[in-house]
């Protein structure tokens, strides 16, 4: 790869949130002085899943829509690297060997807590010392913080887990969504006036907190208001599997198989157990009123 030299940064940068960007306007500002161009180096696999096969990351993007996010970002280098068992026992100093080396890095700009290379043992002074042997000008970032809070991947994945998608949307700079296809459900929806698509969604992609959601949904080039449900239908069959499904309001064309966005808006309510299916409709009727009207203030 026949890379001009760049100052770079390092890291998973999973969800391309608010503070990720932060810290690219950071790299994209100490490449304009210095007159070179800018990179992020990122890895398609989280490093902690090479080495632990059992870890079941929750991401809050998968690789592609990682890079799609990063693509917007104004770099003038996006280096994806294979996190391979090998590169984990290099230390930090033969880590920023290779980077200079292969892709031209002289200057290294270091998010405010991260940490690199074997068992990451060493820290920024280390980070320093090694690039003054290498000639590569290491730079500590400045963290993004919003109202005491220092924005990361953990905090917005630690608000959706709570159903907190209205803060979680604000601190990525856009809405949390997922991705899946649409696949052939228990088609109980149907029989409440409410039918609903089944999504099947990436096994490592963070699903936020069961409950009712007011999204938007993308699906065959268009956007139309959908209420989300997430959890377990324990009115209906006493909460057996985790079901992601959707009504999407005044729409009826049959898109099985068909690829779909949802984009998280605002969390209604809760999953609850009612008495039976005319109280669940009852309610998926209130609901669904409340969903237009929140979709309805986010558009305007």
């Amino acid at each position: 790869m026949n890379i001009k030299p760049c100052v770079a940064s390092i890291g998973f940068f999973d969800g391309v949130h608010r503070g990720h960007r932060y810290l690219i306007e950071q790299v994209k500002q100490e490449a304009a002085k210095k007159g070179v161009a800018s990179a992020l180096i990122t890895f398609p696999v989280h490093p902690r899943l090479v080495m632990d096969q059992s870890y079941k990351p929750e991401l809050l993007t998968s690789h592609k829509e990682k890079l799609n996010l990063l693509s917007q970002t104004g770099l003038d280098y996006c280096i994806v690297l294979d996190f391979t068992p090998e590169m984990s026992r290099l230390s930090a100093k033969a880590f920023m060997e290779t980077i200079l080396k292969q892709y031209n890095v002289c200057g290294l700009v270091i998010g405010h807590d991260h940490r690199f290379g074997h068992n990451r043992s060493e820290g920024f002074d280390d980070y320093c010392r090694f690039g003054k042997e290498l000639g590569i000008d290491v730079i500590r970032a400045r963290a993004y913080v919003i109202d005491d809070t220092t924005i990361s991947s953990s905090v917005i994945r630690r608000l959706l887990q709570q159903g907190e998608v209205s803060q979680a949307n604000s601190y990525l700079g856009y809405n949390y969504f997922l991705e899946g296809i649409v696949t052939g459900g228990h088609q109980v929806g149907r029989t409440l006036g409410f039918p609903t698509a089944n999504l099947k969604i990436d096994s490592y992609k963070l699903i936020p907190a069961d409950g009712v959601y007011a999204v938007r949904v993308s699906v065959a080039g268009k956007e139309y208001t959908g209420m989300l449900n997430i959890g377990r239908r324990p009115t209906i069959d006493n909460g057996t599997d985790r079901t992601i499904e959707v009504h999407i309001l005044h729409f009826h064309s049959d898109i099985y198989d068909f690829p779909v966005k949802l984009s998280f808006v605002e969390f209604i309510r809760p999953e609850m157990k009612f008495s039976g299916k005319e109280e669940l409709r009852a309610q998926l009727q209130k609901d669904a009123i409340r969903v237009e009207e929140v979709c309805k203030k986010f558009n305007d």
